[in-house]
């Protein structure tokens, strides 16, 4: 006999005994089934025991197989975004999945319900399989800090045109020698970003850059504010500044928070894609700008949604985040007066036309034929090089 069949033969008996012969009931209890005296006079005086325990409800898996492949895919497609701008990026792609995939109504609806939460545990394998790496290198300049003020206040701007910006060097395992950098330009309201590669730092190259991207932006460049670097720091981007009537302002030495809109674009629109190989020819340099003119703005400013932090607040010893709802870049320059009404027009038929899928594949096709122009020379081989 087991220990619940027990314990139903005894609980009439002791619920009508008397004190005395409870507690000789209670003893035998508890040394026949080898109970604490505390939990079997619970057990006793609690509801009556039912002949056989209530089977317990197993809940199965609300989204099986088909909503977890579709889910991956535009995961993958979309360069792995966190589960909260995954979710805000499903109805846009979701009719350019139709194409791809037969999804039934019932998976559709699954895959738009589907929470943020949910997306986490179910893409944890995949998750499992990515790598994260640093990397960084500045140099420090030393002219011309007395001309550019220091921005000690945080961005506050409501309007799309003041910017940060910064390089991010592809200089592989050697900084020895002229590379490749990838010089980034993020809007602070829009969180639009433009990219331009540069051989080398050179002020005339920074320059260039510049005004190149400034004439792609659909709203008018107001302001940028850089770190201490001397690729930024010198007269001929002083004067540009001047010229165009942008107000130029910079960073706190060695405080990456002062940038950190741009720090985090360094990641998702360039190290997390480029790499960290050393791409130091011509050919590479045109290959790079190839993408950053065309799929990839595309697909990070008009299909990759961003959220904004909103405000932080104490709650206790802790420092809580308050993010606004994600949006993509051209959806919040939409609900911008001062953006340029005639090109975001333009973006938003080019949205509705535009295959993300395709637009994916093409990246990554272009991120093929960049990888074969890399440099991967060891240290040891350059110096060998330089000595001989």
């Amino acid at each position: 006999m087991g220990r619940r069949e027990y314990l139903r033969a005894i609980y009439d008996r002791y619920q009508r005994s008397s004190p005395a012969k409870k507690g000789a009931i209670l003893d035998e209890f508890c040394r026949v089934c080898d109970y604490h005296r505390k939990y079997a006079i619970r057990l006793l005086r609690g509801p009556r025991p039912e002949a056989r325990p209530r089977p317990r409800r197993s809940r199965g898996p609300s989204y099986g197989r088909p909503v977890i492949q579709a889910l991956a895919l535009v995961w993958e497609a979309a360069g792995f975004p966190w589960s909260l701008r995954l979710k805000a990026l499903l109805p846009l792609w979701l009719p350019w999945l139709r194409q791809r995939l037969a999804l039934s109504p019932a998976t559709a609806r699954q895959l738009l319900a589907i929470s943020p939460r949910q997306i986490d545990r179910r893409l944890q394998p995949r998750k499992r399989q990515l790598r994260r790496r640093l990397y960084g290198r500045t140099k420090p300049g030393t002219l011309l800090k007395h001309h550019i003020p220091i921005k000690t206040d945080h961005w506050n701007v409501t309007r799309p045109g003041f910017t940060e910006i910064d390089l991010v060097s592809h200089s592989g395992d050697c900084a020895e020698g002229e590379f490749a950098h990838s010089f980034n330009l993020t809007d602070i309201h829009s969180t639009w970003t433009e990219t331009r590669a540069v051989l080398g730092k050179g002020q005339t190259g920074i320059v260039a850059a510049l005004e190149d991207m400034r004439q792609a932006l659909p709203f008018r460049l107001q302001g940028i504010d850089s770190d201490n670097g001397s690729e930024f720091l010198n007269y001929h981007l002083v004067r540009y500044c001047r010229t165009q009537q942008i107000q130029f302002t910079r960073g706190r030495p060695y405080k990456k928070d002062d940038n950190a809109h741009v720090e985090q674009k360094n990641w998702t629109h360039v190290r997390k894609l480029v790499g960290w190989d050393r791409y130091d020819s011509a050919a590479a340099v045109g290959l790079l700008n190839d993408l950053y003119r065309h799929e990839l703005p595309r697909m990070m400013n008009l299909f990759q949604p961003s959220v904004k932090l909103l405000r932080k607040q104490r709650v206790g010893s802790r420092l809580q985040r308050v993010y606004d709802a994600p949006q993509t870049p051209l959806d919040r320059l939409r609900a911008c007066p001062e953006a340029d009404r005639a090109a975001v027009e333009r973006l938003l038929r080019l949205r509705a036309t535009t295959d993300p899928f395709v637009l994916a594949q093409t990246i990554e096709q272009k991120l093929e034929r960049l990888g074969d122009l890399a440099s991967r020379r060891d240290r040891s081989d350059r110096v060998t090089s330089q000595t001989a």
